[in-house]
């Protein structure tokens, strides 16, 4: 009997499990409006994983996790189109660029990246397919469902607690007029940095995610530690709504002598970075 339905009746906690129990070997494909992915397994352990929205190139894999430079990608980036993953991996660990061992964990978490982007999918079409495998020239792991299941399930319960938080990410932010005693102790991360240089009232929190090209999950959490810290505030986009991308960071202006103090500090800690 084929494995397939909707993710409103069958969720990817259950199936996941299923496929460990069972040991399945093959592919889950999921699509919902606009989305793609496939999930490959052999024996019920993980082996690969893609996004058909992105660029899953070993090449681009490698670039995304910081493992090469821009330099090397561009060099490396035509000519991983005429050869394949395998022999562009053997090519990497033979001119000693990277070393076998980095390429698998960056594949690895590229995977997982994936996998824990389904949890978050509320709604969308699935089916299992027994024959369909990944490419004969991409690389393939093994990685144990059990830990992903677990780590799945939490992600799960604090993204339904950001979405009561953040329901909506078409609305805009604002830095706080007066920010909060926690403002003190705020010590952010670069990625945090990043969305602070755009936080504008004109730009949403779905056009920030889309310019520091962070996932729903990822965005909700970084603006709930703004919104906890005290330095943000959820407000209505102003204005006509630019198109997604590109946007640019945009200065915020402000008459509370402590407020312009606080952003003065900002910009010019970003602008450091």
């Amino acid at each position: 009997m084929a494995l397939k339905g909707n993710l409103k009746d069958f969720s990817i906690t259950q199936l996941l499990n299923l496929i460990n129990l069972a040991r399945k070997t093959g592919t889950l494909i999921v699509e919902s409006p606009g989305k793609k992915v496939l999930v490959s397994f052999r024996e019920g352990k993980l082996s690969y994983a893609q996004d058909k929205q992105e660029d899953n190139s070993l090449a681009a894999i490698l670039y995304r996790s910081s493992r090469l430079s821009d330099t090397q990608y561009r060099a490396l980036k035509e000519r991983s189109v005429k050869i394949g993953d395998k022999e562009l991996g053997l090519l990497l660990v033979n001119a000693n660029y990277i070393d076998q061992q980095s390429i698998l964990n960056s594949l690895q978490a590229y995977f997982l990246s994936i996998v824990n982007r389904l949890f978050t999918w509320a709604e969308g079409l699935f089916r299992f397919e027994n024959d369909l495998l990944p490419p004969e020239d991409k690389i393939t792991v093994r990685m144990n469902l059990e830990s992903i299941i677990i780590e799945g399930s939490r992600r799960l319960k604090e993204w339904e607690q950001l979405l009561d938080e953040i329901p909506s990410l078409d609305m805009a932010l604002k830095f706080a007029d007066r920010p909060g005693a926690n403002i003190r102790k705020v010590n952010l991360s670069i990625e945090e940095w990043r969305v602070v240089s755009f936080v504008n009232p004109r730009n949403t929190i779905k056009q920030i995610a889309q310019a520091t090209n962070k996932p729903d999950l990822e965005i909700r959490r970084i603006v709930y530690g703004l919104l906890q810290a005290g330095l943000v505030e959820i407000v209505r986009p102003v204005g006509v709504v630019a198109p997604p991308t590109p946007i640019r960071p945009m200065a915020v202006q402000t008459s509370a002598v402590e407020q312009k103090s606080i952003i003065n500090r900002l910009i010019s800690r970003i602008k450091s970075l």
